[in-house]
């Protein structure tokens, strides 16, 4: 049955408050949430005749959800054609370079392993057999050769000797695990002493892949980088003769170092890797070549500071010299890609809440804005056209073709159509007022399933985490508005000075003042949505935060106390001075608190939470995840400890398996079930009457 496809994006019409609900649909609900397909990677053929791209569907029996591959004509009408079956795990497509062939990794099998599907007869073949997984892996230009990265032991001769190693520490009885440098853990896993090292293996006659070459042999760094690091840290020069990748040299400084260079090695491995960015001690990455040779690149300015400013650079394959590209726009670039033309580069980027897609003039360094509303999640370019994966806060990412040069968006999928044709999801609106020092800052306002004129509502302030992020225009599976809007809620958020989107001095501005610039907007921020919009009830507020937001959280406890009904602090930072000491990633709070906790404990004293708990009194739900290794849960223990003894009404949800994010379907449903059983008891009106804090 052909799916039914509109022709414009769902975000036209929500975009507007006053849009109407559908009729007898029902609210948008967090079963709803879990069970979204989930669109992602689309993939032109060289050709342009096809799309490739990756569905993930929910499992909610097994608890997990499984990702396939779909095949589509990128002319607007065509039907998608399920190339996988979904029991397993299929995903990161790659084209051949005759657009006959589809490279992709699967693990059926039990291994994350290399396989092919050809389009002519639709035969689909394993061609690796390597005894470790693969990560990640690209095509050539010319397709006789893979890079691919593998986790291997840096001091091994062959990918066998790790395997040994690897199994010899699973017999070993002793558990005990012994490091003598930092980084022992990262974002949820323990050091096992690996690294993820890059590639190449020769396409053989049988279409298998050979014995792979370690290009980075010797390289004591991780390619791609830990811990969400993908393909796009590394790429093949047209003429598939070298590689250049980006890297960070691991050392002792690797905690708190972001100092990532691009290397250019050969593809065969035959000598060793040159540093092309030896001068730029800041981070440089996705490094992407155009047809001539030339290459463009990523790069920040200032060491230690993660949330600088990625501006393009552009290296010429005639001179060897590099030049900004783009040091005048300010604005900093999430993804950089290029057009076949050899004369575009393309550029997502933050923008006022909203993840734009920009086209970059190669010889002038002009941006030219092709889509400004939504989120762009994804995008692969043909010569003729673009298709991005496009999301919004009115629904999650589907499919879209956009002419290379510009023009109207025309949709190509519509995934979730059946279930969302049966629900109500509420209109929303961007909003600005005046912040911190009178200068302009905007947030957003989403309205409640039932709304009715002369009706008030009671509200979620949520706060989002980073503290360089957004909770701009896009679609969140965890921090979803639409769902807290389906329960009854009046939805409001606030991209407080230090959020992303606004120009990297307001991004800057968080820096060593967490509690300061961004408390101001978010007081005046709820204060101009409560006089905007009547029907949010100000007497009837929770406010709710994750990471940062989860500090912030545990800020307001101490600093804003009684503001609201009710507050949910989920993997929030209490206690400044153990947060630094059992973090990972030290970068982050050196730059964010200007130096070591032993060398400037001021700051990290003057904004930590726990210095303020003798104020604390308004009713508290803390959610921490136990395998969260940037925020450790002794965090949340810290915080519900505090308000235990101090007699406040409080509940601790603690999750054994997840990280710093929720994951795992039946937990997600947990999460939002206990976050709302949390918020009716206390939005109720008259107001429930919590216990008085003990001094």
């Amino acid at each position: 049955m052909r799916p039914r496809v509109s022709p414009l994006p769902p975000f036209v019409c929500l975009l507007v408050l006053g849009c109407a609900p559908l009729a007898h649909a029902a609210p948008f609900t967090p079963e709803d949430l879990v069970v979204l397909k989930r669109v992602s990677d689309p993939e032109l053929s060289p050709d342009g005749r096809y799309l490739v791209f990756v569905e993930r569907e929910t499992d909610l029996a097994a608890d997990k959800g499984h990702t396939s591959l779909w095949l589509l004509d990128p002319r607007p009408g065509a039907t998608p054609a399920r190339l996988t079956d979904g029991k397993v795990n299929d995903s990161s497509p790659h084209w051949s370079t005759d657009s006959r062939t589809l490279y992709f990794l699967s693990d059926r099998g039990g291994s994350s392993q290399l396989w092919r599907l050809s389009l002519t007869d639709g035969g689909i073949q394993r061609i690796s057999d390597y005894p470790l997984e693969v990560g990640s892996f690209k095509v050539s230009p010319r397709g006789e050769v893979l890079a691919l990265s593998l986790a291997v032991f840096p001091d091994c001769p062959d990918l066998a000797c790790t395997r040994a190693r690897l199994d010899a520490q699973a017999k070993d009885p002793a558990s005990g695990r012994l490091y003598d440098r930092l980084f022992v853990r990262h974002w949820d896993t323990w050091s096992d002493g690996t690294r993820s090292h890059l590639f190449t293996a020769r396409l053989g006659a049988d279409g298998h892949v050979g014995v792979p070459v370690d290009v980075s042999k010797g390289f004591d760094a991780d390619i791609p980088g830990k811990p969400f690091g993908g393909d796009e840290d590394y790429a093949f020069s047209p003429d598939g003769a070298t590689l250049v990748f980006s890297a960070r040299i691991a050392g002792r400084t690797e905690p708190w170092s972001t100092n990532f260079d691009l290397y250019q090695a050969p593809a065969d491995g035959s000598t060793a890797a040159v540093d092309l960015t030896a001068g730029n001690p800041a981070w440089d990455a996705q490094p992407v070549f155009l047809p001539n040779g030339d290459l463009a690149w990523l790069a920040q300015d200032r060491p230690g500071f993660e949330s600088d400013r990625f501006h393009v650079m552009l290296r010429s394959a005639r001179t060897g010299t590099a030049r900004a590209l783009t040091a005048s726009w300010d604005r900093s670039v999430a993804r950089l890609g290029a057009m076949p033309d050899g004369r575009h580069l393309l550029a997502s980027v933050e923008e006022r809440g909203q993840r734009a897609l920009y086209s970059i003039d190669v010889a002038t360094g002009k941006p030219v804005k092709l889509i400004g509303e939504g989120e762009v999640a994804g995008y692969s370019a043909g010569r003729a056209t673009i298709v991005v994966s496009l999301a919004s806060l009115a629904g999650p990412a589907d499919l879209y073709a956009l002419p290379a040069r510009g023009g109207v968006l025309k949709r190509l999928t519509d995934v979730n159509h059946e279930l969302l044709a049966a629900r109500s999801l509420t209109g929303f609106e961007q909003f600005s007022f005046k912040g911190w020092n009178d200068e302009t800052v905007y947030g957003y306002v989403m309205k409640p399933y039932g709304y009715e004129p002369g009706k008030r509502f009671p509200v979620a302030f949520i706060v989002h985490g980073g503290p360089q992020g957004s909770m701009g225009n896009e679609w969140h599976y965890r921090w979803n508005m639409p769902v807290f809007a389906g329960h009854g809620y009046g939805v409001v958020s606030i991209d407080f000075h230090g959020s992303t989107g606004y120009g990297q001095a307001f991004t800057d501005s968080i820096s060593r003042d967490w509690g300061g610039k961004p408390l101001v907007d978010l007081e005046k921020g709820l204060a101009a949505a409560l006089e905007r919009y009547p029907w949010l009830d100000g007497t009837r507020a929770c406010a709710l935060g994750a990471s940062y937001g989860g500090f912030m959280m545990n800020w307001i406890e101490g600093n804003w106390p009684d503001r609201f009904r009710c507050i949910v602090t989920h993997d929030g930072v209490f206690d400044q001075r153990m947060m630094y000491y059992s973090t990972e990633e030290l970068w982050f709070p050196e730059w964010e608190m200007g130096g070591t906790y032993y060398n400037a404990p001021e700051l990290y004293e003057k904004f930590n939470p726990a210095g303020f708990v003798a104020r604390w009194r308004t009713p508290m739900l803390v959610i921490h995840g136990e395998q969260d290794f940037r925020i450790p849960y002794s965090q949340g223990l810290g915080a519900f400890t505090a308000l235990q003894r101090r007699g406040i009404e409080s509940r601790l949800l603690v999750f054994p398996n997840e990280n710093h994010w929720v994951r795992k379907p039946a937990d997600s449903l947990q999460w939002h079930h206990e976050v709302f059983k949390w918020l009716d008891a206390h939005l109720q009106d008259p107001p429930h009457q919590p216990s008085t804090p003990s001094k």
